[in-house]
């Protein structure tokens, strides 16, 4: 993708919403929502009224909360080709990989009265693979750290976040094999939190677990840097690049 496409009038406009974003939380703390297995040992209902980072099909958990998180971060191509419908009609604020904006229907209603609320066009963010940083203010080129994980830290940091938490963040994934390797499903999601995540016949991509640790080291560093932090409460994570805390110990 070129960066000029980026100045076109739709990438304005997401440069502005993310200007006006700027610093937007400043000094709270923000949870990181990973979408692995040990959500399910993680008591979520005591994030109704924390602000929130979701990320990918997380939305399929929102029914069961009662809640929605407070934002969607979506980077990866297959995720959006194969589910734009369902992110699509999410009434929370979106942000999305430039690259995608291509599968999203620039004339759709804004008002959606089957979901109860307003749907909007995502922010879309001008993210590339290549080139290890960590961007402190995302209007510009922020690098996805081949995990859409690195980019809700970025977010976080550019809003103002003081104390950035990962919770399911598991770093640690039941199917082996080339890093960004396209598969299919097989059956059942052993993976993630829920069974039918990437349920069988879906297309995703394998992780890559090493190139993730650049960016969550590039993150961690930024955040201290600036006199914050961040921190993991992963139940059971086997991340180790952040300072360990216990999830009941945050209420």
């Amino acid at each position: 993708m070129a960066a000029g496409e980026y100045s076109s009038a739709r990438g304005r406009e997401s440069i502005r919403r993310l200007a006006a974003l700027k610093d937007v939380h400043k000094g709270k703390r923000a949870f990181i929502i990973g979408n692995g297995p040990s959500l399910k040992q993680t008591d979520t209902s005591k994030l109704k009224n924390e602000i929130t980072f979701g990320m990918n099909r997380i939305y399929l958990a929102f029914p069961e909360w009662g809640f929605t998180t407070s934002y969607l971060c979506v980077t990866n191509d297959l995720v959006v080709e194969q589910f734009m419908d369902d992110i699509a009609t999410l009434t929370i604020p979106k942000f999305i990989a430039w690259r995608s904006h291509r599968h999203f229907n620039y004339q759709l209603p804004t008002l959606r009265q089957a979901q109860g609320g307003v749907t909007q066009l995502p922010t879309f963010v001008y993210t590339t693979y290549t080139g290890p940083k960590f961007s402190t203010d995302v209007r510009g080129r922020v690098w996805e750290g081949a995990t859409v994980t690195n980019l809700a830290l970025q977010l976080a940091f550019h809003m103002g976040i003081e104390k950035a938490i990962l919770i399911g963040v598991d770093h640690n994934f039941a199917d082996k094999g080339d890093a960004n390797k396209t598969v299919v499903s097989q059956g059942d999601d052993p993976n993630h939190f829920m069974p039918n995540y990437f349920g069988k016949g879906v297309k995703w991509q394998l992780p890559d677990l090493d190139t993730s640790e650049i960016g969550y080291t590039l993150a961690r560093d930024a955040f201290r840097k600036a006199g914050r932090e961040v921190v993991d409460a992963t139940v059971g994570g086997k991340l180790t690049i952040f300072p360990k805390v216990k999830y009941d110990s945050l209420f």
